[in-house]
This record gives C-alpha cells, structure tokens and sequence, in this order.
C-alpha cells in the first residue's frame, strides 16, 4: 500500500516542496529578528538616529517600544 500511496500522492511533492521551503525560510526569518546582535543594532540605529535629531522624543520611545515588544512577543511563544 506504500508504493500506491507513493505513487498517487507523488503531483504533490513540489508542493510539499514549496511548504517545506517557506517554512525553512520562516524560520530562519525569526531567528534572524531575534537575534540578541540584530536586536542591539536596531537599538543603537534608533539611539544615534534619536541622538541626531531624526526621531522626536515620543518617536524615539515609541520605536523602542516596537522593538522590544517584538522581542517580548517571540520570547514567550518561543
């Protein structure tokens, strides 16, 4: 019965193919955004943009918020 099934369900296998791959790159997408380096650059990005005036006060905090919150969220379904 294994061959049969092999067989039939074989048009299926690039499919199969393309989930594995976008699964394969999603996970790798998540472990790069949660990254400890990753998220210390994005930290000091908004720290020296904020520092150069480019972000007011409350732009400032609130893309720290961002990034952190982003941080917290992986961090407890992970």
């Amino acid at each position: 019965m294994g061959l049969i099934s092999a067989i039939v369900t074989l048009p299926l296998a690039p499919v199969r193919g393309v989930i594995w791959l976008g699964q394969v790159i999603q996970d790798e997408v998540e472990r790069q955004l949660n990254d400890p380096a990753t998220i210390r650059r994005e930290l000091e990005a908004i720290d020296e943009a904020a520092a150069a005036g480019q972000l007011s006060e409350e732009e400032h905090r609130q893309a720290q918020q961002a990034v952190l919150d982003r941080m917290m969220r992986q961090g407890g379904t992970g």
